[in-house]
């Protein structure tokens, strides 16, 4: 299989991870959306990152989608929970990091990718309200019901959790005040020491794990 996409893509980075997690060999490959569109395209012709190109040729879309055909590969390793109490509260956590990572994006798009004076202020302030709502209740549902942190028991909220804020804090730091999110803050440094996090770590290299 091949992992299609930059590690500085959050959506990107928590499927190299959950990869490495799930035991799949993977060939990860470090192209942009932007600056290598056309070698992208010929791979995945939507140029949508991730995509996953499958062993014989088919191309799979979307993170979520991408992470429901690794777990089914690598059964019986999973990284949702199988009761339903258990899988309910992580699809919570991981439900609020998508939404405050999806906002995020929003926000960058909008500073990097749209003209100066074609910026609309009452929107990026609605967005950005959005992503602070879901990062105060993923902070509390954190400190509340703290995630594990060994490659052994992470789950898909953990990896997920892990991957999102490293992402805004890295990106979006005027955004985050120091005295909040703490629980999100000390999680994210034990997530960020695991071998998985550190062979896949956000930016523009390639995944150093995966290939066997």
């Amino acid at each position: 299989m091949q992992l299609i996409g930059m590690l500085d893509s959050p959506y990107v980075r928590r499927v190299a991870i959950s990869l490495q997690l799930l035991g799949l060999p993977f060939r990860h490959r470090s192209l942009s959306v932007f600056s290598t569109f056309d070698e992208f395209r010929r791979l995945s012709p939507v140029v949508k990152a991730p995509s996953l190109v499958c062993d014989d040729g088919a191309v799979l879309l979307d993170s979520t989608l991408i992470l429901e055909y690794a777990e089914a590969l690598a059964r019986p390793r999973r990284l949702k929970p199988m009761d339903p109490a258990a899988l309910r509260q992580d699809l919570v956590v991981t439900g609020l990091a998508l939404a405050a990572c999806e906002k995020s994006v929003q926000i960058i798009y909008e500073h990097r990718v749209r003209p100066p004076e074609k910026l609309h202020q009452p929107w990026i302030d609605r967005v950005t309200d959005q992503m602070l709502t879901a990062l105060d209740l993923l902070d509390a549902e954190v400190a509340r019901r703290p995630l594990p942190v060994t490659n052994a028991t992470l789950t898909q909220a953990a990896v997920t959790t892990g991957v999102v804020w490293h992402f805004i804090h890295a990106m979006l730091p005027q955004a985050l005040s120091a005295d909040r999110f703490q629980a999100l803050r000390a999680f994210s440094a034990q997530a960020e020491a695991l071998p998985e996090f550190m062979a896949a770590p956000h930016g523009d290299g390639t995944c150093r794990a995966g290939e066997r």
